[in-house]
């Protein structure tokens, strides 16, 4: 199956001081499927680990890339599907958006994802609520 992934896990998996990290940590270790994330999502991730979680983190994140941990998609029309999500959802920021926007091109339900406040209210394409992980794991 495909998982689609927020910057949150990303930065709770790799900031030690993160609230969430052993937590994320541990569901990580047991995903075998391939994780997936957006051009946006990475630019974010990447930021946020220089703000936040320093150097090594950033350089960790950079490696996993490099490895082909995330798989990173776009497509033609993805600036196009993540403005129509933004238009459908009111409020939700573009990185998000395009999350909600690559779950539907790869008909997954399932994101990774601690901000459960933006993600819960949202469903698939064909009404489905989506599956939150690691929460409804």
């Amino acid at each position: 199956m495909t998982i689609v992934v927020d910057a949150s896990i990303v930065l709770a998996l790799l900031d030690r001081r993160a609230a969430d990290h052993v937590a994320v940590r541990d569901w990580v270790a047991t995903v075998d499927e391939d994780l997936f994330t957006s051009p946006l999502a990475v630019a974010e991730i990447d930021h946020l680990l220089a703000v936040r979680g320093g150097p090594d983190a950033q350089r960790a994140f950079r490696d996993d890339l490099d490895a082909g941990v995330y798989t990173v998609r776009w497509w033609a029309d993805g600036m196009i599907d993540t403005i129509g999500v933004v238009r459908a959802t009111g409020d939700l920021g573009l990185t998000d958006a395009s999350l909600v926007a690559l779950a539907a091109r790869l008909r997954t339900a399932r994101i990774a994802t601690l901000d459960h406040h933006r993600f819960r209210p949202l469903s698939t394409p064909d009404g489905r609520p989506f599956t939150l992980l690691p929460a409804d794991a």
